[in-house]
């Protein structure tokens, strides 16, 4: 049965009121994002020693470290030796030394700067393709994966709508090409959306075996307009996949933790607000 969660700073960045509210909507899985002033990875000993204390004292568990791990680099300007891989390669570590003193199980990372063609046949492999785009992708991501292998933790590559691995199917040629089982992914369906991907049953079933952690909000995209806005949970462009996907994740023993990501701010609201909007949702669905 999934484990159902918030990311933190979607209530507050103040993490002791975040958990609270967690408590108060009987919440248990934290996705750790951005704490107080600075985003995970980056914390003092004195804050990371706070946030242990408020994770105990709360009775929740870590269930992903979330940094933006390599989230909007060109591929273009990297290798593995340039100076600015090696900066997010030490942030992982820094990451996954905060996973590990917390028992959470996955850290996030991203997959660079979309390109809007990867592949291409019959000339277009020619003409249109980002030429070495997705080989460079994977060779990068292979190398945070061998630290994972090294340091016995699991990362999960988010679908991002700005991101190389922008649908389900993309993630999952990706976690294939690089063939480690320390690889999983991370799955956002509503980013998915804005590269046309459906999120039942398309996306969902592209992920079998390698599934590990879910991100749910709602959006309404124009693509001809480059425009998305955020809803509440169930009144946007997801609501008609939602509870297929929550069938088929029962229906599948679906253990991991489900995370909502919350963005939806009502007008005149806070970020919380648009929480309390949504949460409800989330628990008569997916609880």
């Amino acid at each position: 049965m999934a484990k159902l969660g918030v990311i933190t700073d979607g209530i507050s960045r103040d993490f002791e009121h975040a958990l609270s509210v967690m408590n108060e909507f009987g919440l248990t899985q934290a996705e750790l994002q951005f704490l107080w002033d600075k985003e995970v990875g980056d914390l003092s000993d004195a804050q990371m020693n706070r946030a242990q204390r408020l994770v105990a004292a709360h009775g929740v568990e870590a269930s992903c470290i979330s940094r933006h791990i390599f989230g909007g680099l060109a591929l273009g300007d990297l290798s593995p030796t340039a100076p600015l891989y090696q900066e997010h390669l030490a942030a992982l570590r820094r990451c996954i030394d905060m996973a590990q003193a917390l028992d959470c199980p996955l850290v996030r990372i991203m997959s660079f700067k979309k390109e809007m063609i990867l592949f291409g046949s019959y000339g277009a492999e020619e003409w249109n393709v980002a030429q070495g785009a997705w080989d460079k992708a994977c060779e990068l991501i292979s190398g945070a994966a061998q630290i994972a292998e090294d340091r016995a933790i699991t990362l999960a590559v988010e679908t991002g709508n700005n991101a190389i691995t922008n649908s389900a199917t993309l993630a999952r040629r990706l976690v294939d090409e690089i063939g480690s089982d320390r690889l999983k992914v991370l799955w956002d369906p509503a980013n998915a959306l804005y590269s046309t991907e459906r999120a039942y049953p398309g996306g969902y079933d592209a992920l079998h075996g390698c599934l590990a952690h879910i991100h749910l909000k709602d959006v309404v995209v124009e693509i001809s307009k480059a425009t998305i806005a955020c809803r509440q949970l169930g009144a946007g462009a997801m609501g008609p996949y939602l509870a297929d996907i929550a069938t088929a994740l029962q229906a599948d023993n679906y253990a991991g933790s489900i995370s909502l990501e919350s963005v939806y701010r009502p007008p005149g609201g806070s970020f919380e607000d648009g929480f309390r909007a949504s949460v409800g949702a989330l628990k008569a669905m997916f609880g």
